[in-house]
């Protein structure tokens, strides 16, 4: 079994949820400690298992594993609100309610999430001393490239902030960093440092994963952070003539063969499919040595497998017209759920948009036929952004000082820009649920939703813009929240990672006052059928996953993992009729 063979001092796992980062952070720093190396592994994941897969309780201080190697986790929610009370308690009693109440709100979203996330760890990046018991330093969840382009904005160390930090911009966060941007500074140089730092990019062996692994790289690379590792994880070859496990074998084949050309200029490592996955020292063990993990024979677990989608399907056609968002983690399969939901709409005699906000989604792609009745589009960022700021640089920008127009030009460079503008692109495509079935793929997060649904954020974004709100966007939330209109299914597979995040997208779901209306688990083993030993045996892992989705859930529709692709017609319409 092959690790990441990497010597750097600091080494950053990315990836999306459920890709293994985990796992493959704390294989990699046990064979460093076995090799006599002082290592330590800091998480930075809000749904963190750092501790199950380690064995180990953790805190937010090192905690021994095993002779030389240690593991603490930071809790980006505490680290959050610690930030946002650091920004916002001096001027409690002193400021108006009102005035406490915006500060909080602009310190809310999830921008503040990565900044103190990042506040937290600057200080074992940034300042050698903090860790200098250590030889390694593994970071389980990297910055992502959102996070390093809010650092690297110019005004963050500015005093713009200090008089124009509003509008539904990433600034307001950013406000309280000038105190460290020393600190700040050295750990973004650290990060850039190819002696000093590897970025592993963690993706499975699927094309869509190594789409998005390639995005990954690029924005990184973009940023100056380009001494990267791709680590491949969870690669199966088929060792029976079962077909699932021959059809999966095939899959990982041809999505390796087809790797996009920059991640296939890195460094990589492969590392095999095993049933339970890698979870607990003797599992990490195993592949450090590069031994199979034996698969464990047993009885398959006795739990109630819920439904299909043909019934779920059959209550979203009832309604005749609305909003159909899928929601979930990459990887997940929200695409591919979208598609086929938005296929059975239409083949029952419905008008469908099918549409995605999410630039690395292919729907075209998914399905290149003509079906009568649907339509398939896609809400371009790029474009969105392009309009946006147009607006707002012909509206507010006309009457600004040529220092004062770079300022606000500055601002619109923010991550948070394309977030608003994809929003007010979102708030059109709902509208159009008046009259047809609209299925959107990968819709704005909670934190987007709540943020344009204050009455100071709506109040900012008119000053700002000198112009009227869309009527569009006025109505979206109570479209959104109208049960009858708008319905969100929440995509997730039957393991650890993926469920723990999606129930905190649920709970980000109704802070915004959003109900889902059901959840899809989708691609299970379990539900599959295979009889090949090592699938089996990884399907009866799913049993206690797919059992707390149904505590969670109003409505749960499970989709078996199919010999067929989920690409075209025929292999849309199948994982239906599963």
């Amino acid at each position: 079994m092959a690790l990441p063979d990497v010597r750097t001092r600091y080494l950053f796992f990315t990836g999306k949820g459920g890709v293994g980062k985990t796992s493959l952070s704390c294989a990699t720093g046990l064979a460093l400690a076995a090799a006599g190396k002082r290592v330590l592994i800091v998480s930075t994941d809000p749904a963190s298992n750092l501790d199950e897969v380690l064995e180990t309780p953790l805190g937010t201080t090192p905690t021994q594993v095993l002779p030389g190697l240690c593991a603490l986790n930071i809790d980006p929610e505490a680290a959050a609100a610690a930030y946002r009370e650091r920004m916002v308690g001096p001027y409690r009693g002193i400021l108006p309610d009102a005035a406490i109440r915006s500060m909080e709100e602009q310190f809310s979203g999830g921008c503040t999430v990565e900044i103190a996330a990042f506040d937290a760890f600057a200080e074992l990046l940034g300042l050698p001393a903090r860790t200098a018991d250590f030889d390694h330093v593994i970071f389980d969840t990297a910055p992502t490239g959102h996070t390093l382009r809010l650092l690297t904005l110019p005004s963050a160390w500015s005093e713009f902030l200090d008089t124009n930090a509003g509008g539904a911009s990433c600034l307001g966060p950013l406000s309280g960093l000038d105190k460290q941007k020393d600190l700040y500074a050295a750990t973004v140089a650290e990060l850039a440092d190819p002696a000093r730092t590897t970025v592993v990019l963690v993706a499975r062996p699927e094309a869509a994963a190594l789409r998005e692994a390639e995005r990954t790289r690029a924005e990184l690379a973009e940023l100056g952070v380009r001494n990267q590792w791709l680590a491949v994880n969870g690669v199966f070859v088929a060792a029976s003539d079962d077909a699932i496990a021959t059809a999966m074998g095939d899959r990982h084949a041809l999505a390796l063969a087809n790797i996009p050309v920059g991640l296939n200029e890195l460094p990589r490592s492969e590392t095999p499919f095993v049933a339970r996955g890698m979870v607990g020292l003797a599992a990490l063990r195993a592949a450090m040595h590069s031994a199979a993990v034996a698969v464990e024979t047993c009885a398959m677990p006795d739990v109630d497998l819920p439904a299909g989608l043909a019934p779920l399907i059959d209550q979203l056609a009832a309604a005749g017209h609305g909003v159909v968002m899928t929601m979930g983690k990459g990887g997940v399969g929200k695409t591919s759920v979208a598609a086929a939901v938005a296929l059975s709409l239409a083949r029952c005699g419905h008008k469908v948009l099918l549409t995605t906000t999410d630039p690395a989604a292919h729907l075209a792609w998914m399905l290149e036929e003509a079906v009568p009745n649907l339509r398939v589009g896609r809400i371009d960022p790029a474009a969105e952004v392009a309009r946006h700021r147009g607006d707002v640089l012909a509206k507010a920008g006309a009457s600004l000082d040529p220092n004062a127009r770079a300022m606000l030009e500055e601002d619109l460079r923010s991550p948070c820009t394309e977030e608003i503008a994809v929003f007010h692109a979102f708030a059109r495509t709902v509208a159009e649920g008046r009259d047809a079935f609209v299925v959107l793929d990968t819709a704005p997060t909670g934190h987007t939703i709540l943020l344009m649904d204050s009455a100071e954020a709506y109040h900012r974004e008119v000053l700002r813009t000198r112009g009227d709100m869309p009527e569009a966007v006025r109505q979206l939330l109570p479209r959104l929240r109208d049960p009858d209109f708008t319905r969100v299914l929440i995509v997730t597979l039957a393991e650890a990672t993926p469920v723990h995040e999606a129930e905190r997208l649920q709970a980000d779901l109704r802070r915004a006052e959003i109900e889902p209306f059901a959840w899809v688990i989708n691609q299970s083993l379990l539900a599959s059928g295979t009889v090949d030993p090592v699938l089996a045996a990884r399907g009866g892992y799913e049993a206690p996953f797919i059992r707390r989705v149904s505590e969670l859930a109003t409505r749960v529709a499970l989709v078996p993992w199919r010999a067929e692709t989920p690409v075209g017609i025929e292999g849309l319409a199948g994982m239906i009729r599963a």
